[in-house]
């Protein structure tokens, strides 16, 4: 069977695509048809062992993206916690009075099951938020780092609770972990020798199933929070957003499984089905709440909806908790698939919604800004660019020797925007006129104040999809001024001329062109000074 199980597995994650959802839906959707064939999760242990090594790369992934900074964030610490209070200060009184009206797998619930359960539909669920995100470039986001920094707390909540209630101490050599930060320095040795190919994958698994997983496991703490912590020291190194990208593909693939389980678990009844459809009604509620508590901590009104948007569903998170309680006999085993089928709906129910988000937050911005208190956060005021004639996007190696070059001829006309603060601070003791800002994020263009006597942006962003979408917001301001782009590969330049940039800069060409000129001035020419020859290379292209 394992042939139909692949099969039926890609049929459904393309049918969902098709219409515009997430995969992952379709992976779900299969796990119950495959049920239906008689498949049940007990007959394929090697597809629970993929589930849970997707949830485990899933959390070192994550913490290889996380500046630890973030979580002390009130936004986020008091956000988080006092979103899981009043969750399930609300959750606990409705499910009393749902099984008070007759619903038969609430009938007889004592009122600590009542908060097991409150405590698992907390929870928002990682695995979407961060598909939504990166399938949005939005990662980066200010409104992204809330969501993602919420949802790690969040899963540090659950995994507090998975390690309590194993019932198991944790060995007292669990304390030795707290070393783990005086091992960083070899580590990172190791990491810088393991160069760029399949060395780099092999140590990323090391890291997180090895250093991370098993190290915490065989002390008596949860796996899933040794692989978190592990990447999160990890996240200092230089090339840790490229190992995240070398073992994308393995998460990826493995979460895949962790769907499919979740399916594999049972078919709902009719009045399982019901009870799914209520508690997925009462998401706005979980929504509202984010809403409020995050304009509380003086985020804008659409930082706020976009993160509340992106938290707005049950957690797979939810059903492990549940999948503990039902295996120790604390919640009924019905439970886990009641709760499988509204994770499954609330996805259904989030995934227009933050589809949606940006025309929704047009539609009621009026409304919304009412929420907002002032002074607003700090890194969500608007950015004020003063009046320069040239802004540089990226302000890397390129961006840094184009500015220079301007600089010459137009000193205090030049405005550099660069998304890492720290080469900020180095530019403007440099004395450049540089400003924190990421041009690949939508947040950056909404708080970006005009500037009215622009006359050329200059795209030196280092990846290809972001200089495009930088020309996409540009079009959406009205921009009337020149545009000139820097490309790696041909099929860059040719759809960003497409797409309006006037001229474009490959480097490569560029730096062939650049190296003959320097032999030649250097080792052919007998007087120092470079001979007269044919330009062997189009370098910017122009359409005016």
């Amino acid at each position: 069977m394992e042939p139909a199980i692949l099969i039926i597995t890609l049929a459904c994650g393309m049918l969902v695509s098709r219409v515009g959802l997430p995969p992952l839906i379709g992976y779900l959707v299969a796990g119950f048809v495959l049920f239906l064939f008689g498949i049940e999760e007990s007959s394929l242990p090697m597809l629970e062992q993929l589930a849970n090594l997707g949830v485990t790369l899933l959390l070192f992934a994550i913490g290889l993206k996380l500046d630890i900074r973030s979580l002390f964030k009130a936004e986020v610490l008091a956000g988080s916690s006092l979103h899981l209070l009043g969750s399930m200060l609300f959750f606990i009184p409705l499910l009393k009075l749902l099984g008070l009206l007759g619903l038969e797998q609430l009938t007889g619930l004592e009122l600590n099951q009542l908060g097991l359960l409150a405590f698992a539909l907390s929870f928002s669920s990682t695995i979407f938020a961060v598909k939504i995100l990166e399938d949005k470039g939005d990662m980066q986001s200010l409104y992204g780092r809330v969501a993602i920094g919420i949802l790690i707390m969040q899963d540090i909540f659950a995994v507090a609770f998975l390690t309590i209630s194993k019932g198991d101490i944790p060995s007292y050599w669990a304390l030795c972990l707290l070393l783990l930060p005086l091992a960083k320095p070899l580590i990172y040795k190791a990491f810088d020798r393991v160069g760029h190919g399949e060395l780099l994958v092999l140590f990323g698994l090391v890291m997180a199933l090895v250093m991370g997983a098993w190290l915490f496991e065989i002390v008596g703490l949860k796996p899933d929070l040794g692989a978190l912590i592990i990447g999160i020291l990890l996240a200092g190194h230089p090339k840790s957003s490229e190992l995240a990208k070398s073992l994308f593909y393995f998460k990826e693939l493995f979460l895949v499984a962790f769907f499919l389980t979740v399916g594999l678990n049972g078919l709902p009844t009719f009045s399982d089905i019901g009870l799914a459809a209520i508690l997925v009604l009462v998401v706005p509620i979980k929504i509202v709440l984010f809403l409020y508590l995050l304009t509380h901590f003086k985020l804008r009104s659409r930082t706020a909806l976009l993160s509340s948007f992106s938290l707005g569903n049950y957690s797979e998170f939810g059903l492990i908790v549940a999948a503990v309680a039902t295996s120790k006999g604390w919640l009924p085993p019905q439970w886990m698939v009641i709760l499988a089928v509204a994770l499954s709906f609330s996805f259904l129910f989030s995934a227009p919604l933050n589809i949606a988000s940006n025309r929704l937050y047009q539609k009621y911005q009026n409304r919304l800004q009412r929420l907002e208190k002032h002074p607003l956060h700090p890194e969500d005021r608007p950015i004020h660019v003063g009046n320069p004639r040239f802004l540089i996007l990226g302000m890397g190696r390129i961006g840094s020797g184009a500015y220079d070059e301007l600089r010459v001829q137009y000193e205090g006309e030049i405005l550099g925007v660069e998304h890492k603060q720290d080469l900020v601070d180095y530019h403007n003791q440099e004395g450049r006129n540089v400003v924190q800002g990421d041009a690949s994020d939508t947040d950056f263009w909404e708080k970006l104040d005009k500037a009215p006597n622009l006359e050329l942006v200059l795209l030196a962003m280092p990846h290809h999809v972001g200089n495009l979408f930088a020309v996409e917001q540009l079009k959406r301001l009205d921009y009337q001024g020149k545009l000139s782009a820097i490309v790696q590969y041909k099929e860059d330049a040719d759809s960003l001329q497409e797409s309006g940039v006037h001229s474009v800069y490959n480097l490569y060409e560029a730096a062939g062109a650049g190296f003959v000129d320097h032999v030649v001035k250097e080792l052919l020419s007998p007087n120092g000074t470079t001979p007269d020859h044919p330009q062997a290379v189009n370098h910017p292209r122009s359409d005016s």
